[in-house]
């Protein structure tokens, strides 16, 4: 866990900088794979954040070329700190991965 300041908007001119804990990205992956080779929905907290799976399904995307729709896990909350992966190629290929901590301080 590694605790970072992050910067969180509240009105027009206040933003308070907070501390906040982030978890080894090595971990949060382990525990994706794991949910993801269980193959069932789940949503709950982990590492003290929002976290949520969702498995692949036969189901094509609206608005895509996609003949499926990816497995996705998601945790944190976006625009303070974010991370997803996505089985885009497929369920036994790596995933894509997608970070957003652009209301970290740096």
């Amino acid at each position: 866990m590694l605790t970072v300041k992050a910067k969180i908007h509240t009105q027009m001119d206040y933003e308070p900088i907070l501390p906040l804990a982030i978890p080894d990205l090595t971990e949060v992956r382990a525990f994706a794979d794991h949910l993801h080779s269980l193959g069932k929905p789940w949503q709950g907290e982990i590492f003290g954040w929002y976290a949520e799976y969702t498995p692949e399904s036969n189901k094509e995307p609206i608005d895509s070329k996609m003949t499926f729709t990816p497995a996705e896990f998601m945790i944190g909350e976006s625009g303070i700190w974010f991370f997803s992966l996505m089985w885009e190629h497929g369920r036994s290929e790596e995933p894509v991965e997608f970070i957003d901590d652009r209301g970290l301080v740096k």
